[in-house]
């Protein structure tokens, strides 16, 4: 903001709502360094993290990270470089705008090109002796985008507007100056000066518009051009189809039909249990002809102990059991705690509530571990926020989130429940007190920071007793905003494929959800069940949407954020790698463990396996989804097709091939359908059953060996094989 300093007439021209100098001379106005001069190095990315705005900062000149500390930026701006980067003896010399400008070499290259509004303003502002404006002028307090929301036509555009208000009433347009950010740039684009551009997909998209420290968003839904006129539309069968239809009517969106039995089955038991039906198992259910079949399959895959296994492993990544920081008893322990949490069934409240309140000796309570993987009260803090709640801090502990509401008061309120803890070693083993009384300290203001929850209101104290008591009862309870919605936005991505907020553990405000309704139904049949996760898993295997095809229709063809179809889904490094011993019948030997291990049974992920690190098992140095790695990529494919570990499966003497060759050594037939069976859970098509004959007769009696091992290793590099579907 600009403001007179003198009773002279204004400068200023009012041009397109913002404030625009009409002249160099600067000695009449005041000019404020946060309000004014900040928010033009955060339009230009001077303060960005890939610029001056990184930890070390860049050639020696170091910003906060998108202005968040206007009073070290003005310090490193006027203070430092021996003065050299404002001189307002000579404006026009000041470094500040020669590198800007390109009247100097600048590894950012020109970024405000010299005559602009914004050169001006730098300029007077320096000339007149870089003032850093009063501390009672009015801060900007939220801002506005125009419009909202609108719904938008294939390849139309849309220019935003950004209103910030400040804290007297005032208005300005800050379009200009204001930083925009699509989340779903297959669906729409935005350009620096806040344009939507609409493309060919159908769905809905949020653009973020920040200035300052406020974020705003502009939500689009982008509707199929024709009408949805087909009458074959697939009928809903529970009410998260219902909720689902309601928005594909919306975009005009047929979803497919249901996929067929074996699909599934193999379906189902990857992702129930992470591995595939036997041969016998698809030949049985195949042949039952009763109408619940897919209900009564479901119900023993939960009796299963594979069941605990891979959710397990799901969760040992999510909470990082990792050995290197825990040493292999206490990784194992904690491990065991979460594999008995699925095996019984345990409340997700109860499951949480356990982890964020564990105490005592921790032989005793192995959930305890998760403080030891933790590197301090902050570390636990965002940790648990991200995994339980969904929800990333762990920026604002250096600067408020660039993408969120979430401010360094709100990191340090959530590090205060875990300030007080710490180990102290026993003749019993270690054990986790909370019994230190240290302030925690705000590490830019100093002042001292109380327990509160993420969204509430700090207290003038810490709670009484355990603070974390306090958090669990508030992360737990049915109304908190986030527990429930997270581990139903998990879940149900872990069905579909992708999550109704993506990624699953970025819940923010300017990354909504694509189907709000769909996301509150979830997290209410979560509440009402007492947080029982198999009946929400139940739920959703139950419904139309997960049993659809992966067939596309001409209204759905581009559709992979409404779950209008099943979505290929690449297995993942452990499914894999058990998925070809179960076809081949020949277990995979890691060292350390037992015979027979599969590697959904690692609970060290630090366990030597080439097959796995090459196909993005993760590392659980952090607790980011992002870690582990679910697309493809050349190295993966490369061993897949050349691993002589691999094709020594196949060719295994003990091995499901040379079994089934002997079962039938007179027939051909036989052993297709067994391989066919074992790799992809289907028999095969009558064209694929003639080419594989023709391949065997082709072969000869003599290498009746050779063409089923080729037909094997064919499955088992097919897309069909690698990916659920």
């Amino acid at each position: 903001m600009i403001r007179t300093a003198t009773v002279v007439p204004c400068l200023f021209a009012i041009l397109s709502g913002s404030l625009i100098l009409a002249a160099d001379d600067a000695g009449s106005t005041e000019i404020h360094f946060a309000n004014d001069v900040v928010p033009i190095l955060s339009r230009y990315g001077c303060n960005t993290s890939g610029c001056h705005g990184k930890a070390e900062g860049q050639n020696g000149f170091k910003l906060s990270v998108f202005g968040f500390d206007p009073g070290a930026d003005y310090a490193a701006l006027t203070q430092e470089s021996r003065g050299r980067r404002v001189l307002p003896s000579i404006p026009d010399k000041s470094l500040l705008l020669l590198k800007a400008s390109g009247g100097m070499p600048h590894g950012g290259g020109v970024r405000i090109l010299k005559g602009t509004d914004e050169y001006r303003l730098l300029r007077q502002w320096i000339a007149s002796g870089m003032p850093i404006g009063r501390d009672d002028a009015p801060k900007v307090v939220s801002i506005r985008v125009t419009p909202s929301e609108r719904i938008q036509a294939f390849r139309a555009r849309q220019q935003l507007k950004v209103t910030a208000i400040y804290s007297d009433g005032h208005e300005v347009d800050v379009t200009r100056h204001s930083r925009f950010q699509s989340n779903r740039e297959s669906i729409a684009t935005v350009d620096q000066d806040g344009e939507v551009s609409i493309q060919d997909v159908a769905g809905d998209v949020a653009v973020m518009a920040a200035y300052l420290d406020c974020t705003a968003v502009f939500t689009a839904l982008v509707p199929r051009n024709e009408l949805a006129t087909s009458d074959i539309v697939p009928p809903a069968i529970n009410d998260l189809d219902r909720l689902v239809d309601a928005k594909l009517n919306k975009l005009h969106i047929i979803p497919s039909p249901l996929c067929d039995d074996a699909t599934y089955l193999r379906r189902v038991y990857i992702d129930l249990i992470g591995r595939l039906p036997s041969p016998q198992e698809c030949r049985d259910f195949l042949a039952n002809q009763q109408a619940d079949k897919r209900a009564q399959v479901v119900e023993r895959l939960f009796t299963r102990t594979e069941y605990a296994d891979y959710w397990a492993l799901t969760w040992s990544d999510w909470l990082r059991v990792d050995r290197q920081a825990l040493g292999h008893n206490g990784a194992y322990a904690y491990y065991k705690w979460i594999w008995d949490s699925f095996a019984t069934n345990k409340p997700m409240d109860r499951f949480a509530a356990e982890l964020i309140e564990a105490d005592g000796l921790v032989s005793e309570h192995p959930a305890a571990q998760f403080y030891r993987v933790a590197k301090d009260p902050g570390d636990a803090a965002a940790m648990l926020s991200q995994a339980l709640l969904g929800v990333r801090i762990e920026c604002a502990k250096c600067h408020h989130h660039p993408f969120d509401r979430w401010s360094q008061d709100d990191y340090f309120g959530m590090q205060a429940f875990f300030a007080p803890l710490n180990f102290k070693t026993t003749p019993h083993g270690q054990m986790l007190l909370a019994s230190k009384t240290d302030a925690t300290k705000h590490s830019r203001t100093g002042a001292e920071m109380y327990a509160h929850p993420l969204g509430t209101t700090m207290p003038t104290t810490n709670p009484d007793g355990d603070r974390r008591k306090v958090l669990a009862a508030w992360m737990t309870a049915p109304s908190n905003p986030f527990f429930a919605r997270n581990i139903a936005n998990r879940t149900w991505a872990h069905f579909l494929g992708r999550g109704i907020v993506e990624p699953v553990d970025d819940v923010r405000s300017t990354n909504p959800p694509t189907n709000p309704q769909l996301l509150d139904a979830l997290a209410n049949s979560l509440t009402e069940s007492n947080f029982d996760l198999r009946k929400l898993m139940r739920q959703i295997v139950s419904s139309r949407t997960y049993q659809a095809s992966t067939a596309v229709n001409t209204t759905n063809t581009n559709d992979e954020q409404n779950y209008s179809r099943a979505l290929l889904r690449r297995l993942s490094a452990e499914v894999l790698l058990d998925a070809i011993c179960d076809a081949t019948s020949v277990p995979e030997k890691f060292d350390g463990v037992p015979v027979g291990s599969r590697a959904v049974q690692l609970w060290d992920s630090q366990a030597t396996s080439y097959f796995l690190t090459t196909t993005g098992r993760p590392s659980r140095t952090t607790v980011c989804e992002c870690e582990r790695v679910a697309s493809p990529t050349v190295a993966q494919v490369l061993h897949t097709l050349n691993s002589a570990n691999l094709e020594g499966k196949i060719s295994h003497d003990a091995g499901l091939v040379a079994r089934t060759l002997r079962d039938h050594p007179n027939e051909n037939a036989p052993v297709i359908n067994e391989i066919y069976l074992a790799f992809v859970s289907r028999l095969p098509t009558e064209i694929e059953s003639q080419r594989a004959a023709e391949h065997f007769v082709k072969a000869g009696s003599d290498r009746r060996q050779s063409a089923a091992e080729d037909l094997a290793w064919a499955l088992m590099n097919s897309l069909e094989f690698i990916y659920n579907h």
